[in-house]
């Protein structure tokens, strides 16, 4: 016990070697838990990059699967680029219950995402970090001539030191050829690719021949690589996108959570581009809506468990009652003997279907093809 007392003190600097140590219960005691601790402490968890995983020294570890972490930042965020985040505990300004099952957590701070990327020229990936309040994960930018920093939602593959830019806003007669690398020359290839086929379609169609070599030189001159923002017009045909906009030069609405995406399948120089999102639903989105190149990070999310109530509760979820646990006049499923629901579909508090009930009476006109549902 003393030789257990004496390593862990003077790996902690609080003896000198050669220093005695006075025997004694409780001290002997602490000593021997601090070292369980420490040797238990490098085997509770286990990280494969993947997922991290807990020994199961509790129940609640037993289930417990996080994704990994191991890649991302390991201090804060910058703090000019963060907000305060209030929390209303769901209550209006009157004070009533609008939200339910919200409250409690703990304290967040908003991380200012960049949406628009309308600040054109070259960025640096500075680093990944972990970002509280959202599913992806977040990259911070640095500008390479301004010194800027940013933060962008961190697509799939990208890594610090990449270098990644905008293509918002930019007058694409001033720009020049990106230099040839290994994805600029896949994408040189199929531009010529296309070039050589366009006689004949040239032939077929007639009337858009000079649309359609503008389009080309402009797609030449964008460098479609993981990061990169450009509008909708410019993204070639079957090109896998997220962060997507609804209007003309505005912010980035569409496959912002964790391994969200869409496919491009059809734009033009003009008009209307249309995309499939991962739901199944292809919609109209406007040529000049903002769109980034790749996959949002962590798509390992949807695997992961929390294990435990307490983890909902530090994320600011309270408890959810059943229906049926409910007295009559406070939800349609309550009262009665029993496990009954007084011969009703499953609905919401008021009354509103909650299982495959329509409760939609507006169709939007941008949808093309709803989602698949059941």
């Amino acid at each position: 016990m003393l030789a257990i007392r004496r390593a862990v003190l003077q790996q902690s600097s609080l003896l000198l070697p050669g220093a005695r140590v006075v025997p004694s219960v409780k001290s002997n005691y602490a000593m021997a838990q601090i070292a369980q601790g420490q040797l238990r402490g490098m085997a509770n968890t286990k990280d494969d990059g993947q997922f991290k995983t807990w020994k199961p020294l509790a129940p609640t570890l037993r289930q417990r699967r996080m994704t990994s972490r191991k890649h991302l930042h390991k201090g804060g965020p910058i703090r000019d680029l963060t907000v305060a985040r209030r929390r209303s505990g769901g209550r209006n300004n009157t004070g009533r219950i609008t939200c339910r099952h919200r409250g409690g957590g703990a304290k967040r701070r908003i991380r200012l995402v960049d949406f628009k990327r309308s600040e054109p020229g070259p960025q640096q990936v500075v680093r990944l970090e972990y970002d509280p309040g959202r599913t992806a994960h977040i990259a911070l930018l640095k500008h390479m001539e301004s010194g800027k920093l940013s933060y962008i939602l961190a697509p799939v593959g990208l890594k610090p030191g990449a270098v990644v830019q905008s293509y918002m806003g930019v007058d694409l007669g001033k720009l020049q050829k990106p230099q040839r690398g290994t994805n600029e020359a896949l994408s040189e290839a199929a531009n010529s690719k296309s070039a050589a086929e366009e006689p004949v379609e040239d032939a077929m169609q007639g009337a858009n021949t000079a649309t359609r070599s503008n389009s080309h030189d402009m797609v030449g001159k964008v460098n479609v690589e993981v990061g990169n923002c450009m509008p909708l017009r410019l993204v070639p045909i079957g090109t896998t996108v997220h962060n997507i906009g609804l209007y003309p030069y505005g912010r980035a609405q569409l496959a912002r959570s964790a391994g969200a995406s869409a496919q491009v399948l059809f734009t033009s120089s003009s008009g209307q581009a249309h995309i499939k999102l991962m739901s199944g639903e292809i919609r109209r989105v406007p040529v000049d809506a903002c769109a980034t190149i790749g996959q949002v990070s962590n798509t390992n999310h949807k695997h992961e468990k929390l294990g435990s109530a307490g983890s909902r509760r530090r994320r600011g979820w309270r408890p959810t009652v059943r229906g049926t646990a409910m007295n009559t006049h406070d939800h349609p499923h309550g009262g009665g003997r029993g496990k009954s629901k007084g011969n009703k579909d499953p609905r919401s508090p008021w009354g509103k279907l909650a299982k495959g009930g329509k409760t939609r009476t507006k169709t939007n006109p941008m949808v093309i093809r709803g989602r698949p549902r059941r």
